[in-house]
């Protein structure tokens, strides 16, 4: 009995001391969750994750370009390639997992119509997701855009402000702090997760499936290609990732594959 506890201890240990370090940053939720599901499937194939949690949308990539994590899955392409432009980086996508929805959210009004003349409107403040959020209150025909399709609008970008609208740029997460602050508030879904806002049922505006930020898996150019990455990878995009994201989430988040 002793022989055959020693052996699985033993093998354990060898299995442990065989699998290749993997660390990984991201958002609390839902990409931190993801990945700690997928953490037993990845030892069982000799990669031995480990799941570095941050609360702002910058230290991830940082932190990856400083070579202090492997990879992080937090953001979309937009963010990334405006990240590289700004920091002269180099971050490379891996694969796209996931699509989380932008909503607008509001502790004042129920419909995306009461929204009153002069209302205050807080969005996120770094250019990219700010772009979006325009977009997004372009869509619901609070403003209008001279260019819809522009990722890096800005207030200077809207041709009509249809309500006359107050616009308060603020960092992502504190948006949730401030919804009873505002009329209404344009939050990312990882920011809207964490403060128990469901998406698919809070939203008074909601970004459609087909948006084109996709969130991702993402490396550096050096190691995006490294056995351990591309078992990580394949993990995201399984089955097994698909059911997490369906169940889990309920209709707030769209697998991307």
């Amino acid at each position: 009995m002793k022989k055959i506890l020693m052996a699985v201890v033993l093998g354990a240990s060898l299995m442990a001391h065989a699998a290749d370090k993997l660390v990984v940053g991201a958002s609390p939720t839902p990409h931190a969750e993801l990945l700690e599901h997928l953490k037993p499937m990845l030892l069982q194939q000799g990669v031995d994750l480990e799941v570095r949690v941050y609360t702002d949308y910058v230290q991830p990539n940082v932190q990856l370009v400083e070579k202090r994590i492997d990879a992080n899955f937090f953001q979309h392409k937009p963010y990334m390639d405006e990240f590289n432009r700004s920091r002269g980086a180099s971050i490379q996508a891996v694969a796209d997992v996931l699509i989380a929805p932008f909503g607008a959210y509001s502790k004042k009004i129920s419909n995306i119509s009461e929204l009153k003349d002069g209302a205050v409107v807080a969005i996120p403040n770094d250019a990219v997701n700010g772009g979006r959020a325009l977009q997004l209150l372009d869509q619901a025909k609070v403003i209008k855009l001279a260019d819809p399709k522009n990722n890096m609008a800005t207030e200077k970008d809207i041709a009509q402000n249809l309500k006359n609208i107050k616009i308060k740029q603020l960092e992502a997460p504190m948006l949730p702090r401030v919804l009873g602050e505002v009329d209404l508030a344009i939050i990312n879904t990882t920011f809207a997760l964490e403060a128990k806002l469901n998406p698919a049922k809070d939203a008074l505006i909601l970004e459609s499936g087909k948006s084109n930020y996709v969130n991702l898996l993402a490396a550096r150019a050096d190691n995006k290609d490294s056995p351990a990455m591309k078992k990580l990878a394949a993990a995201l995009l399984s089955p097994e990732s698909k059911k997490f994201i369906l169940e889990r989430f309920k209709g707030s988040l769209v697998p991307a594959f």
